[in-house]
């Protein structure tokens, strides 16, 4: 729960500002307030005026009443790992990091009220390899194609095309939401978050113009990590070649889960090096052509020559981009929707007594922020006025005379 205050809390206006991923002389130049002055109000050195924080909140799109909250609320963010381009500045990242804080305290407040799946631990034990050079040696191949079933097994998913893999992730425990990304910079990202003891894990993706079989990848490679990595450790802590090492591992168990070696090799053994059998096969896996090549190649059924001869011709027919069938990729429902429509439905709360929970839980947003962390369709939150009538119909009997 959250205390509110006549006292400027400064910590709100560094979290808002780092939402909106902002610098602090991008926020100066949006409100005309000195970069000197807003670093003193972060930091509890001063206190704005109204007017400066009425302003600031225009500026950031957090409601006034935000900035006025202590927050006592038990959720604790740990790691979060990025799906990033080289582009992806440590402000994009602090950003998108910054908005899945709040999908996990949004969801710790749902939590009270709705019987959420927990995550259901596949319990892989992976030792892992600290260079990207161990990744390639056959030991390390052999222990994520040995993970990657595993959790195929835990999850009862067999060895066949996975149908709607949001769904299997959101059936397990894992929660996906779609956030507004530069998908050029960060395409998918996951965090692990500890509610009320619990542990959490989050992936978000990019809500950009994603192509199905990419975010069906990204959604695998989260999982990935999940499933293979500590999230105890400050990834800033870890070398650059040990984060390429683990992001090159979460590429290798993505193709080993979507992919299966027993299965889809097989499958793909009949004609390996024929691009339109690859197109037949992307239809029913869901997959790239490009990962179903590189999975050839990683499994042995087409040599290091015909995988390059094959990406030539993937690259002379303009498919680096844009491969033939592909689509663009529609979030399914979330979770989130489903525990809302279900606490709006059964009349357990309604928009507006859901929004003045979320209020007193440290969460003082507007309506349309929540839809947007969450996924919801538009609309879902919002509160409509309550509207007394003035006039009645008369009951029977009812007369003028005494």
């Amino acid at each position: 729960m959250t205390v509110e205050t006549t006292r400027f809390n400064g910590e709100r206006l560094k979290k808002a500002r780092i939402y909106n991923g902002l610098t602090l002389t991008e926020l100066a130049e949006k409100t005309d307030i000195s970069k000197q002055s807003i670093s003193l109000y972060e930091n509890g050195k001063n206190i704005p005026d109204y007017q400066r924080v009425a302003i600031m909140s225009q500026a950031l799109g957090f409601p006034r009443g935000y900035f006025f909250q202590e927050d006592k609320i038990s959720t604790r963010t740990e790691t979060t790992y990025f799906r990033s381009q080289a582009t992806a500045t440590k402000k994009d990242r602090n950003a998108q990091s910054v908005k899945l804080e709040f999908v996990a305290r949004l969801y710790e407040v749902l939590w009270e009220y709705i019987d959420f799946p927990t995550f259901s631990d596949p319990e892989i034990e992976f030792n892992g390899f600290d260079t990207l050079e161990g990744c390639n040696t056959l030991e390390a191949i052999d222990e994520i194609e040995v993970a990657a079933q595993k959790v195929r097994e835990a999850w009862n998913l067999g060895n066949g095309p996975i149908k709607n893999l949001q769904y299997e992730l959101e059936q397990h425990g894992i929660l996906v939401t779609c956030l507004d990304t530069d998908e050029d910079k960060i395409d998918a990202f996951s965090q692990r978050t500890l509610v009320g003891g619990d542990v959490v894990y989050l992936v978000a993706i990019s809500l950009g113009k994603v192509f199905e079989c990419r975010i069906r990848f990204d959604m695998a490679h989260e999982l990935g990590h999940i499933v293979l990595h500590p999230w105890s450790e400050d990834l800033d802590s870890i070398s650059k070649e040990e984060f390429k090492s683990r992001e090159r591992q979460a590429n290798m168990f993505a193709g080993a889960f979507l992919l299966p070696r027993e299965s889809f090799g097989s499958e793909l053994a009949q004609f390996p090096t024929d691009l339109r059998y690859y197109q037949y096969l992307k239809k029913k896996w869901k997959a790239s052509i490009q990962a179903m090549l590189y999975r050839a190649y990683q499994l042995k059924i087409i040599t290091p020559n015909q995988y390059q001869y094959l990406m030539r011709q993937v690259s002379k027919n303009g498919w680096r981009k844009q491969e033939p069938d592909d689509v663009p990729y529609i979030l399914n429902e979330s979770i989130f929707q489903g525990a809302i429509d279900l606490l709006l439905d059964n009349h357990i709360l309604t928009p507006d007594s859901l929004m003045r929970e979320f209020g007193r839980n440290g969460i003082a947003l507007y309506s349309s922020t929540v839809e947007e962390l969450l996924h919801l369709h538009p609309g879902t939150l919002k509160i409509k006025p309550q509207i007394i009538p003035l006039v009645h119909l008369k009951k029977p009997g009812d007369s003028d005379e005494e």
